[in-house]
């Protein structure tokens, strides 16, 4: 992928931590620009006085509608979506209250959908561009605890499967990114959303709610290796689909594979026995 200048133009949504303050970095890093699209403003200061003519920022909550409008108003011409923005959320199906479970779907499934809609117009104008969805590990699969979080990433996935297929032939990839753990702010017990609790679940959905916050600042995963490697993969022909980043991601994934098989092949005797007779 490539523009007039070969510069591309990055809009990053929660660009202000995290993954997207690793992919803030690394845009730079390579000569790109940055649209950082951020709650607060002014956390991307120091980041835009440093670098005056290659980083812009725009106000974004993403669960606002009217402010996706404007934030893409703004933005003005963009060769990459990257719908960052998002956080963690823990506790049992039944722990979660459905105020809980709509916030997390309007921050990580609606939110990014309203910003793929809202650049498409000008990608299909172009016929050229990138949409990345960051999901997770656990929007491929699940355990218990994050049932709730792993609803909203899955629910991303499968939107964006579709659309990768609806917008290929116009030259517009789709890369769903799936990092397992990294050493970013996510498990910090200040951004972790954690429901309240019921002592049946203390042995499953427990395990995640004591284990997560725990685990802040003890992952294995480097997020700006992890930044590098969507940057990679961004533009380079016949790209993938999916980029599992993380060994536990890897690991993770493949087992899901294998236990749908495994299940597949139980149950095909079943399955290939519900038709019609003729």
């Amino acid at each position: 992928m490539s523009t007039e200048n070969n510069t591309r133009r990055w809009l990053i949504t929660g660009a202000n931590s995290g993954f997207g303050a690793a992919f803030t970095a690394a845009v730079l890093a390579a000569g790109d620009e940055v649209i950082a699209a951020v709650r607060r403003p002014e956390s991307m200061a120091e980041v835009a006085a440093a670098h005056p003519d290659r980083v812009q920022v725009v106000a974004l909550d993403v669960r606002d509608p009217a402010a996706a409008e404007r934030a893409i108003e703004q933005a003005g011409r963009i060769d990459v979506l990257v719908n960052n923005a998002g956080y963690g959320i823990v506790g049992a199906i039944e722990e979660t209250t459905e105020d809980e479970l709509r916030d997390a779907m309007e921050v990580m499934f609606h939110g990014p959908l309203r910003l793929t809609r809202l650049v498409l117009p000008q990608l299909r104008e172009r016929r050229g561009g990138a949409i990345v969805q960051v999901s997770s590990m656990g929007g491929f699969m699940s355990f218990a605890g994050v049932g709730g979080y792993s609803a909203a990433k899955g629910a991303l996935e499968l939107a964006s499967e579709a659309l990768a297929a609806e917008v290929a032939p116009l030259g517009i990839q789709v890369l769903i990114v799936e990092p397992g753990a990294f050493r970013t702010g996510f498990a910090k017990p200040d951004a972790l959303r954690v429901t309240g609790a019921i002592a049946d679940y203390a042995e499953t959905a427990g395990v995640a709610r004591d284990g997560l916050p725990s685990s802040d600042q003890q992952q294995e995963g480097d997020p700006a290796k992890a930044a590098a490697a969507v940057i990679a993969v961004v533009g380079q022909p016949n790209p993938p689909l999916r980029l599992a980043l993380g060994p536990d991601a890897v690991g993770a994934i493949r087992g899901k594979l294998a236990a749908v098989a495994a299940d597949l092949d139980a149950t095909a005797h079943l399955g290939l026995t519900t038709g019609l007779a003729n």
